[in-house]
Parts: C-alpha cells; structure tokens; sequence
C-alpha cells in the first residue's frame, strides 16, 4: 500500500519558559499551543481543553501575571514568559486565598470549569479592574460554568477582594 511521499518531520524552535516558578528549555514545533504543551509535555492537567476556539475559559493560566486563553496563544510566541497554572497557584496543604474561597462557597459543581475560573479570577484581582459585583461578573464573562455556579463564583471572588481591600487599608495605616 503507497501512502505517498514522505513528510519530513516538522521543525522546531527552542523556547525558555517559566511554569509554575521552574524554569523549561523546550524545543517545540512552531503549532503546538500552549494548552497543549501544558497538558501534554509537562503533564499539568489542571488547565483544562473545552471549547479549543477561546470561547469557553476552561483553558485560562496567567501569563506574566496576565490571563489568557491558552488554547489560542502558540507556545513558541511566549520565549521568556512566567506562566502560571492552577497547580501554581496553591497547593493541597496551603492553598491560595481564591482556591479557599471556592470550596468555602462551593463555587464548583463538577469542576471541570474551576481551574480556569480561579485563574481568571487571581488575574482580575491583579488587574484591580473589579470594584463591584456587577463588575466581577462582566469581568467574569469570559469563563463559562456549565453547572450554573455563577453566584457562588462570585461570592467567593468578592469575599477575596474584600479581603485584599482590607489587607492593603492595614498596610496602609501602618
């Protein structure tokens, strides 16, 4: 059986990343997106694939502190960036305040949206964007629950922020 000519295996680029604070030297073909690279060659399954085109938010990390959808961002364009994922972001033993505040208020129903939710969510507390609740959700938008844990999602946002709030006051006052 002819299956034709042969294809001569895709080339690749080095690319220096920093994921979860360790440092990888890559050689990546030039299509591989950084979802794929995370799910993929580093194992890290915590950043989910839902809709692959952007829409869904399933796939959001932090990039230089930044959120973004990685399904649409090629790993080869990002040499140099720090990206953060959900497992990044805290641990089973020490948690970070969002991953916290999510069990707390039950902001999850099957899951599979949540690692990407509490990443948009640590990237728009950075952003300092969100004054209000009205303002969390339409920052939100981007980041889809099947499930329907939108309140929750929200209570737990907000009760970070006002943490946040309170802790840059103290420091302040001091």
């Amino acid at each position: 059986m002819d299956l034709g000519p042969a294809r001569a295996p895709s080339p690749t680029i080095p690319v220096t990343l920093t994921v979860n604070g360790r440092r990888q030297q890559l050689e990546l073909a030039p299509f591989v997106t950084l979802l794929d690279l995370l799910r993929g060659d580093l194992a890290l399954t915590g950043t989910k694939k839902g809709c692959d085109h952007g829409q869904c938010g399933a796939c959001t990390v932090l990039v230089n502190g930044v959120r973004i959808n990685s399904c649409l961002k090629f790993a080869v364009s990002l040499d140099g960036a720090e990206i953060t994922t959900i497992e990044g972001l805290g641990t089973p033993d020490n948690l970070h305040p969002l991953q916290k505040a999510f069990v707390e208020h039950d902001a999850y129903q099957c899951g599979y949206c949540t690692p990407g939710q509490i990443c948009s969510a640590a990237g728009l507390l950075s952003e300092g964007h969100a004054h209000s609740r009205e303002e969390i959700r339409e920052l939100m938008s981007g980041n889809l629950c099947r499930c329907g844990a939108y309140t929750n999602i929200a209570d737990a946002i907000e009760e970070v922020m006002a943490a946040d709030s309170e802790t840059t006051v103290r420091e302040a006052a001091e």
